[in-house]
């Protein structure tokens, strides 16, 4: 069995799959940061969301399960409290017919986190 991907090899993977902020995910992992390095790929997906690009946001998240999928329960942890809650801004950011089409395209595990946060944040409001 291989082993789980750690926050020092997620990194090195980031900075291959996003090299439009590969000097950010680089500066935030020298300080141990590595929600900072999940940070930014939020924020990178936000200025795709302003520029309507679907198919790149879409990427961005097939790439970013990969290592979810392959990371270790840190990596995991922390993809679920950031990378996946940041779906919420998508959907509100992104056209109708263009959250549909992602939403559809977002792996199944992804969703179901998704759903999950969704439900208990309307809990919560209750």
């Amino acid at each position: 069995m291989l082993n789980k991907i750690n926050r020092f090899t997620a990194v090195e993977y980031l900075k291959v799959f996003f090299p439009s902020v590969r000097r950010e995910i680089v500066t935030l992992s020298e300080q141990n940061n590595f929600p900072g390095v999940i940070q930014v790929m939020i924020d990178d997906m936000k200025i795709d969301t302003q520029k309507s690009n679907v198919q790149k946001i879409n990427i961005s998240i097939k790439r970013m399960y990969w290592i979810y999928k392959n990371g270790n329960s840190y990596i995991r942890y922390i993809i679920e409290n950031l990378f996946i809650r940041s779906f919420a801004s998508l959907s509100k950011n992104l056209k109708p017919q263009q959250w549909r089409f992602l939403y559809q395209e977002i792996p199944k595990d992804f969703r179901m986190v998704y759903s999950e946060q969704t439900k208990k944040d309307q809990d919560l409001k209750f």
